[in-house]
């Protein structure tokens, strides 16, 4: 089998930046404002009403495309994507960003599920389908453009819920080599919990139905419980997975990278794993909850900021939705070109 390496990534924040102050503002007397949940960050991103997850993506490749060039993504064999909030209900957007990027890979598939880890997700298939021989490079894309969209409506930004979402979109290059080397990665499903996460909205509809209701996301005491202790133990789960089979003490991952749902799970995490704060980095409060963005932005800052070198053993990990899924994979990281 191929060695694979995630080789780059390259990240994007829509312009709009918010404060914590703009939903104060709005704040109602939603029952679950003081929940530890739902503690707003200082600031996130919106994407624009018109802005769409192929225009994020877009976005987020000219990093990848001034650093290996303007052929970089023309000889991408395989595109994965996942959209946290797709444009049309009933088709992801791998075809439109292909077009728009002037991509003709063999292989598009968008990748629903995965939510807050859908990073780690598209690694390990990426991955599996290039050291099986599907191609020689891969782009792995993920957007997130409900914070601008879902969460500012008139009637759901007043919820304590809409305080915490951010947007943005980010890229991940893979190619054949051992260059930066995906080490392991570990994938769970719980499908029992796969039905705890629902939509709502007031009066009650599907959420295909038409009506006067704006839509959000139906948290409850009791499901907030379940999930914070599902979140916190599948995590560290997973993370520790990955160690032991790369034969490294989850203290001396040199960064942890995960999604950021908010400060609690984060750290909860940093202690579980016993990882040193400094080296579970995250952009809660630049960002907020960034969801399947997180992780890559994450790592991103990380790279800029030089907190990450050459030869240094990252760990990504995170989990989805109400606890459904939670993934995590090891990287040993080459640098930048």
């Amino acid at each position: 089998m191929n060695t694979v390496s995630l080789v780059d990534v390259s990240t994007y924040l829509p312009r709009n930046r918010v404060p914590a102050d703009y939903y104060a503002h709005f704040a109602g007397t939603d029952d679950l404002r003081e929940n530890l949940m739902f503690r707003a960050p200082e600031y996130r991103h919106h994407a624009a009403p018109d802005q769409t997850n192929t225009d994020m993506v877009a976005r987020a490749c000219a990093g990848l495309v001034s650093r290996h060039g303007s052929d970089v993504l023309a000889d991408v064999d395989i595109l994965l994507t996942h959209s946290q909030l797709p444009d049309l209900p009933i088709m992801g957007a791998g075809g439109e960003i292909a077009h728009r990027l002037g991509m003709n890979p063999e292989w598009i598939i968008d990748v629903h599920n995965g939510g807050c880890a859908s990073f780690v997700l598209m690694l390990k298939l990426a991955r599996q389908m290039l050291a099986a021989g599907a191609g020689r490079t891969a782009l792995i894309a993920v957007s997130q453009t409900c914070a601008g969209k879902v969460f500012d409506q008139t009637e759901v930004r007043t919820k304590a819920q809409s305080s915490v979402p951010g947007d943005g979109a980010a890229v991940g290059l893979l190619e054949v080599s051992d260059r930066s080397p995906i080490l392991d990665v570990e994938c769970r499903y719980y499908g029992e919990h796969a039905g705890d996460m629902t939509l709502a909205a007031d009066p009650p509809r599907q959420w295909w139905q038409a009506g006067t209701g704006q839509g959000y996301v139906s948290f409850t005491e009791a499901k907030i419980t379940q999930v914070l202790a599902r979140g916190n133990r599948l995590v560290p789960e997973v993370a520790s997975a990955v160690c032991d089979r790369i034969g490294v003490k989850s203290r001396d991952l040199d960064l942890l990278v995960t999604n950021q749902p908010n400060r609690v799970f984060l750290r909860n995490w940093n202690e579980a794993l016993e990882v040193p704060r400094e080296r579970h980095r995250d952009t809660f409060h630049q960002c907020g909850n960034l969801f399947g963005v997180g992780i890559p932005v994450n790592f991103e800052a990380a790279i800029n900021d030089g907190q990450v070198t050459a030869g240094d053993t990252v760990m990504m990990a995170g989990f989805a939705h109400a606890g459904d899924f939670a993934g995590a994979a090891a990287v040993r990281w080459g640098g930048r070109p």
